[in-house]
């Protein structure tokens, strides 16, 4: 491959890479027609699939928030990205595994860390998405919301119960001394 398309490449992949927060990476050696079933499963979550030179890969990442992922890249590499999420992502892979014992996964990258081979993959699909971790927050401050207002309408709703229970004996027995 000459120079200048090898620049082309690096290009492509460096604005393919440029939004990405993560990747995960695994072993593009399959059959055709596993390679073709696993693209269209991922497509259909709105990923992709994209396979790559190792060293061009690397040049094109330099500049991005995946920089470091290189450490994944080991002989032939496909890298899958999209909008997902990374756990997403590791617990769909995961799945394919489970269905194609074949398929090789290389680990994850995000947040400047790498998550190496299977047990990394399967760690990362135990973190939490981004909606789940919202809404674990949202939960604990409405839970915690909830608990105080019970804790001050407890104390207060015996209170006004007591204070009619007065009032209500007040004025029966002002209708009784009136009669």
């Amino acid at each position: 491959m000459s120079k200048k398309i090898k620049n082309l490449i690096e290009k492509e992949l460096g604005g393919q890479f440029e939004g990405l927060e993560g990747v995960a990476v695994i072993n593009p050696r399959l059959d055709g027609n596993k390679s073709n079933k696993l693209r269209k499963t991922l497509n259909g979550k709105g990923l992709k699939m994209m396979v790559v030179k190792n060293t061009l890969a690397r040049r094109a990442a330099d500049s991005t928030k995946i920089k470091g992922f290189d450490t994944l890249l080991d002989g032939p590499s496909a890298v899958i990205y999209g909008e997902g999420g990374l756990p997403n992502i590791a617990r769909l892979l995961l799945a394919e595994k489970k269905d194609e014992p074949t398929l090789e996964l290389r680990g994850i990258f995000f947040d400047g860390e790498a998550y190496s081979g299977e047990e990394g993959v399967t760690k990362v699909s135990n973190f939490p998405t981004r909606e789940e971790a919202i809404a674990g927050i949202v939960g604990a401050l409405l839970g915690a919301g909830g608990g105080l207002v019970a804790a001050l309408q407890g104390p207060g709703g015996s209170i006004g119960g007591i204070l009619s229970a007065i009032e209500e004996k007040q004025k029966d027995a002002g209708e009784g001394a009136a009669a």
